[in-house]
């Protein structure tokens, strides 16, 4: 019964899935998020790792891999339904100082977790459990890892002052 649940919201034509038109603009439009934070963290740990600050550069390059592996999890997915991607990423511009860099960082952790929200809110509402899941898994890692650290580090800079913070990161 489980099984036949999560894939009512799915059609067959000419053996191939068909997903719900909705879900897979939606997923596109998570798409373009991922895409974008990718970018971003992107060139915020080369500006880290120009400046000096090691630390930076190696978490926020490995942020950057995490949202390049959330794109490829909902690039598949559209597929699999059947949509064309977009992977045009929205605009953005990087910040100017690390305080700065963090916290935009920060927003777009919280405009993604929203975003993800919203997605899985529309999966229940269309019965696509397996689409649902794919973005739960994401919003835990976006809460659980990508938020949190950087909300600790806004907080560290604020507890021991911006050069003692960046002193710690270059090493």
């Amino acid at each position: 019964m489980r099984l036949r649940a999560q894939y009512s919201c799915l059609k067959f034509k000419d053996n191939n899935m068909q997903g719900n038109p909705q879900v897979i603009d939606y997923l596109k439009d998570l798409l373009r998020g991922e895409l974008t934070a990718r970018d971003q963290y992107f060139a915020h740990s080369r500006i880290y790792e120009d400046q000096g600050f090691t630390k930076l550069f190696t978490r926020l390059d490995h942020e950057m891999q995490e949202e390049t592996q959330h794109a490829d999890a909902l690039l598949r997915r559209i597929l699999m339904l059947g949509g064309r991607p977009d992977m045009r990423p929205n605009e953005f511009t990087p910040g100017e100082t690390v305080p700065d860099m963090l916290r935009k960082d920060l927003a777009t952790e919280y405009e993604v977790r929203a975003a993800l929200q919203e997605g899985m809110a529309l999966c229940e509402r269309l019965s696509d459990y397996v689409t649902r899941d794919i973005l739960l898994t994401q919003l835990r890692d976006t809460e659980e890892d990508h938020a949190y650290w950087l909300e600790k580090q806004i907080g560290l800079i604020d507890k021991v002052g911006l050069q003692n913070y960046l002193q710690s990161q270059a090493m």
